[in-house]
């Protein structure tokens, strides 16, 4: 089946592309070599590439940062994109990001440029930009460590002329991605439930696929190969965004970043997902990854499971027979396994309301961002007014085959005054916790150390608000 989509202007055709073949992969062989292959996994951002892009209620458009090493060739069917030959207004020209790079010397070694003047590209577009956004280049890496004329350049650019023709094209919604029906198709990509289920049952062998910034990692660096994927990213029922009076609905494939602008509009008083967010790899893998993928891969050091365990988060499972709720500690029955039976999927996570009225997410790592965690853990905390904990959620990350919510914590601390007391005997019970194991990041007695020092961590700057409060 042919995939039809536009780059930097120009429409193109690309006959029957296998499923594990990346954008990254065919621009370079066609030619388009100023995206590079840094890593082939996400981290360097040297291959970034712009989506056109409109999200749910948009009335316009923007530009979208992401990685061409972990989109599938065949997800921009129906969609647009640029890379960097196509920022500048024409061949002879220079973008103002380009010149402002050029001016400032934002070019070294200049491996990474052509990432950089993408996400920065994005970020000259974005609406109401006042200043700049450091994060704009957060997944772009400079081996050069040049990042002070690049963050000079990103400070210097100017506001983008009322006559830009790309404003004009952002003042009018993106196309949606297009729904892909052949069966024969190496790519599948249903538009509504219903459809995903016959696709399923057509082709049993299609490896489910949401934004591909785990899965495309297998096919870069370990060579596996699959006969189909089926893609979930235009499935309606799992794009919902809602916060009533009784819970909060994350969609199951709802990116990272679109959830990271909802709760900032939304003002949803949830600390640790808000800051779980920004600790999530980088904004390029964000703006294609999702909770639904990071779950479903029952990843003992997956960053989000954490944070929903301390929530009480709930998953809904859907399948043809219908759908069901499983407490979020449920779903995790192993090293990488989850309790999904066959032809189902995840479609939602919801958080129960009222949430708590104190929350930390806490992740350690080699480095501060864009990194895997060695510990993650996140606590949530309700005292009623005379003191004593009416909720106390755990999360914990890195230190069993699964992640941990640790109940046994939670049910010691009910009824207690949140006192040194109440901490001593939680940080007892926390060192037998788990079965953690010793590689590269991390030895078993430094895991084991490190969870009952963020348990301190907790217990203090908790005490430290309740303290202020009064």
């Amino acid at each position: 089946m042919a995939i039809r989509f536009v780059l930097n202007g120009s429409p193109v055709e690309v006959e029957d592309a296998p499923a594990h073949v990346t954008l990254l992969q065919w621009l370079r062989s066609s030619g388009f070599h100023g995206a590079k292959e840094g890593c082939a996994e996400g981290e360097c951002g040297a291959c970034a590439v712009a989506l056109w892009t409109s999200a749910p209620g948009e009335s316009g458009s923007h530009y979208e940062p992401v990685n061409s090493c972990l989109l599938p060739l065949a997800a921009l069917a129906g969609r647009e994109v640029v890379t960097v030959e196509g920022v500048a207004p024409a061949p002879s020209e220079l973008h103002p990001v380009q010149e402002a790079m050029v001016a400032l010397g934002g070019s070294q070694c200049g491996y990474c440029t052509p990432g950089f003047v993408v996400s920065l590209f994005c970020e000259y577009y974005r609406a109401g930009r006042e200043g700049f956004d450091p994060e704009s280049i957060s997944g772009n890496l400079c081996r050069c460590t040049g990042y002070r004329p690049i963050a000079d350049a990103a400070r210097g650019m100017p506001s983008p002329s009322p006559k830009d023709p790309r404003l004009v094209q952002l003042g009018r919604r993106a196309a949606d991605p297009e729904p892909c029906r052949d069966t024969k198709a190496r790519y599948l990509r249903p538009a509504s439930l219903p459809e995903a289920w016959e696709m399923w049952e057509a082709s049993p062998e299609a490896r489910l696929i949401a934004g591909g910034t785990d899965l495309l990692v297998y096919a870069n660096q370990r060579f596996e190969r699959w006969p189909k994927l089926l893609s979930v990213e235009a499935l309606q029922e799992l794009q919902e965004l809602s916060l009533t009076n009784e819970e909060l609905v994350l969609g199951a494939a709802v990116p990272l970043s679109r959830i990271e602008h909802f709760l900032r509009r939304e003002r949803a008083a949830l600390g640790a997902l808000e800051q779980l967010l920004p600790l999530f790899s980088s904004r390029l893998i964000r703006n294609r990854a999702t909770l639904g993928g990071n779950l479903a891969t029952a990843s003992p050091i997956g960053d989000s499971a954490p944070a929903l365990l301390a929530l009480d988060a709930r998953v809904e499972l859907s399948s043809r027979a219908g759908s069901r709720m499983l407490p979020l500690r449920e779903l995790f029955l192993g090293y990488r396994r989850a309790a999904l039976a066959p032809g189902e999927l995840i479609r939602a996570v919801r958080v129960p309301r009222p949430f708590p009225d104190f929350q930390r997410f806490y992740k350690v790592s080699k480095r501060l961002l864009d990194d895997i965690s060695t510990v993650a853990a996140a606590f949530t905390l309700s005292l009623d007014e005379a003191g004593k904990v009416t909720r106390f959620g755990v999360g914990l990350g890195g230190i069993a085959a699964t992640p941990l919510a640790a109940p046994a914590l939670s049910e010691l601390a009910l009824g207690k005054e949140w006192n040194e007391h109440t901490l001593a005997a939680l940080l007892q019970a926390a060192s037998g916790l788990g079965t953690p194991q010793t590689d590269f990041r991390g030895s078993a007695p430094y895991r084991r150390a490190m969870l009952g020092q963020l348990l301190r961590k907790f217990y203090y700057e908790s005490a430290s608000r309740s303290e202020a409060a009064e």
